[in-house]
């Protein structure tokens, strides 16, 4: 499978951004894809999931009511919605997706390779 992510940027505190992960060689509804970031000196972390079959999510706790992941499968393509950004979310945001069924999981080590991912910073 491939991923790639796009929509980053540089935004204030309080601010939203839409990061959009394009998949393709996925057979639903087999497949989960995560979203993970990593900020400088910090360990990779599961940040929101879904599975692409039944939909279900899950959420890391510190963004919880602020993230939105979803999916659009007519057009490959899961979405990130962030708002209310805080300077913590700063980080590099990926894509990556696993085979599986049932609720997703938010460890990255569930998942293959990710894309390049998509730089977000949060900067007052």
């Amino acid at each position: 499978q491939v991923q790639l992510e796009s929509g980053g940027g540089l935004v204030q505190p309080g601010g939203s951004l839409r990061l959009s992960c394009a998949t393709s060689g996925l057979s639903l509804p087999d497949y989960y894809v995560l979203w993970l970031r990593q900020a400088d000196g910090r360990a990779r972390e599961g940040v929101a999931c879904i599975n692409l079959g039944d939909g279900s999510i899950d959420y890391l706790d510190s963004v919880k009511g602020r993230f939105t992941v979803s999916r659009d499968n007519a057009k490959n393509t899961v979405y990130l919605q962030m708002s209310s950004l805080k300077i913590e979310d700063t980080g590099r945001y990926y894509c990556a997706a696993a085979r599986g069924g049932g609720s997703c999981p938010l460890s990255p080590l569930s998942y293959g390779d990710w894309g390049q991912g998509t730089q977000v910073t949060i900067f007052p």
